[in-house]
């Protein structure tokens, strides 16, 4: 009896190392200020003057790794998500972690690191159907956002804001930390009001390729990435 118990004692371990998988929840969502964005039908004030209506909101996630005091103690293989406001399930990334690491932080990159910017097109989220590949030379737009304003004095009053770029001096990938105040689950948010406000539509309201003014952009979206309080 002794041998027998030992033997399922030995067999249940071995069964919870293999199958030992824990799973996190993150929720990257873009917001305004305090408030859900609505594509295309909803407007948001930015200041007492001017609205704004979004079309277009998709970004990159990728390389999310959790960290114990600044340390990494599980990554995810593979890791490329596109966010899509307009696809709500997209914006929630189930981690599959194994044996419940301890963290109390999350790394990602804004954007996709130049080794898979020079690998051409590939799959999945990195598609091109997908709509946010230029060139084999310019590589990925790591964020797309459009809309409308009465300030642009564009067609439609519209602004288009396509922000890529790998190579040193206009790289818009972007690595952000953030604290984890609890397990189990991580709610981040883009909040693109503080985003604009950095921005004089009147006068700034095209991004079509890579360069300082994209750099500039994606310095500004790193900005708005906070963990929901």
């Amino acid at each position: 009896m002794k041998i027998k118990g030992l033997i399922f004692l030995f067999l249940l371990f071995n069964t919870r190392s293999i199958w030992g998988q824990n799973t996190v929840q993150l929720f990257i969502v873009p917001v305004f200020g305090k408030q859900a964005i609505v594509l295309e039908s909803n407007s948001y004030l930015l200041t007492f003057n001017d609205t704004l209506q979004f079309n277009t909101i998709r970004f990159y996630i990728s390389a999310i790794e959790l960290l114990k005091d600044k340390k990494s103690v599980w990554k995810e293989k593979n890791s490329f998500h596109l966010i899509d406001a307009e696809k709500p399930e997209s914006e929630k990334i189930s981690l599959q972690t194994a044996n419940n690491p301890d963290y109390n932080q999350i790394r990602f990159t804004f954007g996709i690191d130049s080794c898979t910017n020079v690998s051409g097109a590939l799959g999945g989220d990195l598609d091109p159907t997908k709509g946010m590949y230029w060139t084999w030379d310019n590589g990925y737009i790591n964020a797309r956002i459009e809309g409308k304003s009465k300030l642009c004095k564009s067609r439609n009053n519209e602004f288009q804001f396509h922000i890529g770029g790998y190579r040193k001096a206009v790289n818009t990938s972007r690595i952000i930390t953030l604290p984890v105040l609890s397990s189990g689950e991580i709610n981040v948010q883009l909040d693109l009001k503080e985003v604009f406000t950095h921005i004089n539509l009147a006068k700034f309201n095209l991004i079509m390729s890579a360069g300082k003014k994209g750099a500039l952009f994606s310095d500004w979206l790193a900005s708005g990435i906070k963990l929901k309080i």
